[in-house]
């Protein structure tokens, strides 16, 4: 069974007399990349701040590897590694130097970690170029490299392919899973790139308004929005078959219900026993964004 890295419960920040998250719980599992999603204003970075350490919350707690991060913070922080935004280089050092700087910061961090870093992030062939000369790609990986040299058990990335190419977004992609797969760390992600997070991510929490309304994994929380599209005659009788077992809507020439494996047979001998034709039944699985916008209403604004 594998180890929860993460576990958050309760989780309140309150700025003033507003309340801006309103009590978060989910766990990261070991081996698990876990998105979190949500429009802007909806609290993620405020959360990623507490289960950082930048900002205390108001209420709830933060689990590191089964430590608090309120009471055991020392200890709780040296199972994690974070980019939160942009990571933090010295443009004019050279990529080795910069980790240099930053090792000699973490007690029993040595050549030897550095070295094994570099290899992990694939930058074996430029880390003694100065970081101004690298690619936004490049600096990426060092902030991650960076970020791992005290071997975190979890590591939590805040838009971690923003401003990338798509070449850099899917080379970062395929970092990330490797990290997960491979050196079975925990991997939180916040992103806005929907499709990226759908090809990222095992599970996804979506945040609106402080609070987090859905978890689950990806695959779910699709097959939570299937669709048949019906393509009928006379398509208002049709209408009024379908209605009578499940909500209907209408789009131009397609009648839309939910999709019900068990429903779906008795629905269409209902409607030719009424004597409606049906000339196409289509199974529409939505995508992330579409299911993100049914659910957060598709935007927001405010304190993010």
């Amino acid at each position: 069974m594998k180890q929860v890295t993460l576990s958050v419960k309760g989780l309140k920040k309150r700025i003033g007399d507003r309340e801006i998250i309103k009590g978060i719980d989910f766990d990261l599992n070991e081996g698990e990349v876990f998105g979190f999603l949500g429009p802007n204003g909806a609290g993620k970075t405020t959360t990623i701040r507490m289960l950082v350490g930048l900002i205390k919350p108001s209420a709830g707690s933060i689990r590191i590897c089964g430590y608090d991060v309120r009471k055991d913070f020392t200890k709780a922080m040296q199972y994690m590694g974070c980019i939160v935004e942009n990571p933090e280089l010295y443009p004019f050092l050279s990529g080795w130097d910069n980790l240099l700087h930053f090792a000699r910061m973490l007690p029993e961090v040595g050549r030897q970690r550095m070295n094994e870093v570099v290899e992990l992030v694939g930058l074996q062939a430029r880390i003694h170029d100065k970081v101004k000369t690298y690619s936004l790609g490049m600096r990426q990986r060092l902030g991650i490299a960076q970020a791992m040299l005290n071997s975190p058990k979890l590591l939590i990335l805040d838009e971690p392919t923003n401003g990338l190419d798509p070449a850099g977004i899917r080379e970062m992609r395929q970092f990330i899973r490797k990290l997960a797969e491979e050196e079975g760390m925990s991997v939180l992600v916040s992103s806005h790139l929907l499709g990226e997070i759908q090809q990222l991510c095992d599970r996804v929490a979506i945040i609106k308004n402080g609070e987090i309304i859905q978890t689950d994994t990806v695959q779910s929380l699709l097959a939570s929005q299937e669709r048949i599209l019906w393509r009928v005659e006379p398509i208002q009788l049709g209408v009024e078959v379908l209605g009578r077992f499940t909500e209907v809507n209408v789009d131009q020439k397609y009648i839309i219900t939910a999709y019900d494996e068990l429903e779906t047979p008795e629905w269409n001998a209902a409607l030719n026993l009424a004597g409606v034709k049906v000339h196409e039944m289509n199974r529409k699985l939505p995508g992330l964004e579409e299911l993100f916008l049914q659910v957060t209403g598709g935007g927001g604004a405010g304190i993010e």
